[in-house]
């Protein structure tokens, strides 16, 4: 029985690195079924390579192979990996930060080196600066293809060497939860922040209530007003904003029908802090 294999890369579809990379999946299977993730990755942005990965790899059957090429470092001594998730996912990437999100919030079982002399593809021993072709997708194929077994990858790796980029924890106080906007929803330009929902549902907020927002560039003020707390973005007239719970169970900050990033010149990455305040109640 084949498995899913899914993609993932920083390369867009302006050329043809992503149709390569599927034809060298279906000259190993041509039967096998191909599903994109995106390949709209920010180029070189790991850490929402990690977090999109996370974002979808837990919806997807038991047993998926997800190949993920984010890859500034290619050519380099950075490993190649295929990793067994504790849901029984498979995820072929390079060891760069990478497998951080999945890591941390799904779980790793297992996670072994590439053995590239065996799983790299014929004659592309010359080139250094496309192993999302020659390595990734071919591995990816040859497992998702069931002609090799995960224990036929190569050597084991302890999982604690796994390479992870810092991520940001919910810091709960008495009136406030603050945390950091890690990705925004892209097209729609809503902030998904770091702040869990449970940290937040202990300020005791009820849907309908006005908290208080806060953003910062790193030290310095660029957002504050106080906004609707809401179950969906209906919940405000178009043009409204609102915090509420996304798809991953974190807290997200939008405007109704409007893009909250754009509007306010917001960014994602770990100077972006943002701070969520209870107000008092009359």
């Amino acid at each position: 029985m084949k498995r899913f294999l899914v993609m993932q890369s920083d390369f867009g579809l302006a050329d043809g690195a992503v149709s390569a990379m599927y034809g060298v999946a279906l000259q190993v299977c041509d039967s096998l079924q191909i599903f994109d993730l995106t390949h709209e990755i920010p180029p070189y942005n790991i850490f929402e390579a990690s977090y999109r990965l996370v974002q979808t790899v837990e919806y997807w059957p038991q047993g998926s192979v997800f190949v993920s090429v984010v890859d500034p470092g290619v050519g380099s001594k950075r490993k190649s990996v295929v990793a067994l998730t504790k849901d029984g996912h498979y995820i072929v990437t390079p060891d760069n930060g990478t497998l951080t999100h999945v890591n941390k919030d799904i779980g790793i079982q297992a996670i072994r080196e590439i053995e590239e002399t065996k799983h790299r593809r014929k004659n592309t021993e010359a080139s250094y600066t496309f192993h999302g072709r020659d390595v990734y997708a071919h591995t990816g194929a040859k497992l998702a293809s069931e002609q090799i077994a995960f224990e036929e990858v190569g050597d084991l790796l302890p999982i604690e060497d796994i390479i992870m980029l810092p991520t940001s924890e919910t810091l709960l106080s008495n009136d406030s939860v603050c945390g950091t906007i890690d990705v925004l929803d892209v097209r729609f330009g809503s902030l998904w922040t770091s702040i869990d929902r449970q940290s937040f549902l202990k300020l005791n907020v009820e849907f309908g209530e006005r908290i208080e927002v806060s953003i910062y560039n790193n030290a310095t003020l660029v957002y504050q007003n106080s906004i609707i707390y809401g179950r969906s973005f209906a919940d405000v007239m178009i043009g409204g904003a609102i915090v509420y719970v996304n798809s991953l169970y974190r807290m997200g900050i939008a405007i109704n029908q409007g893009s909250f990033a754009n509007a306010y010149n917001i960014g994602v990455g770990q100077q972006w802090k943002v701070a969520l305040r209870r107000l008092q109640k009359k």
